[in-house]
């Protein structure tokens, strides 16, 4: 009677072992994309010239995303361009006014692939460096 009831155990627990198994597949490994070079302008529309120098970096899960990504980088540039040189001061001298630039960004990257490539391809974009000046 034990061996039927470790032989009906063993055959419960395979399917379970082969379901957890599927459920810790490894994500899939994140890519990073440097826009190089770096983002340099002026801001604010006064008399004094103010500067703004960013360095953007672009994250993207998918193995395949990174080429046409870059495949795009003249239109994401010019993209990220216009947005930055609409940035004050005043609105970057915060946490939350550079946290409201990055995910404005990120929304103008992914609105310019969503266009061209029909799908977003970017899950996330970080500044690595921003300085105003």
């Amino acid at each position: 009677m034990t061996v039927l009831k470790s032989a009906l155990f063993a055959l419960l627990l395979v399917p379970a072992m082969l379901f957890a198994a599927e459920d810790e597949a490894p994500a899939p490994a994140a890519q990073y994309i440097n826009l190089k070079p770096a983002f340099v302008g002026t801001i604010g529309p006064g008399p004094k010239i103010q500067y703004l120098k960013v360095d953007v970096a672009l994250r993207a899960n998918d193995p395949a995303a990174a080429p046409r990504i870059e495949y795009h980088d003249p239109l994401i540039r010019n993209t990220l361009v216009a947005l930055f040189a609409r940035q004050t001061p005043e609105s970057l001298a915060g946490l939350e006014g550079k946290e409201q630039l990055r995910a404005d960004a990120l929304a103008a990257v992914r609105g310019v692939l969503e266009e061209e490539e029909g799908q977003p391809l970017v899950d996330d974009l970080l500044f690595t460096n921003l300085v105003t000046q």
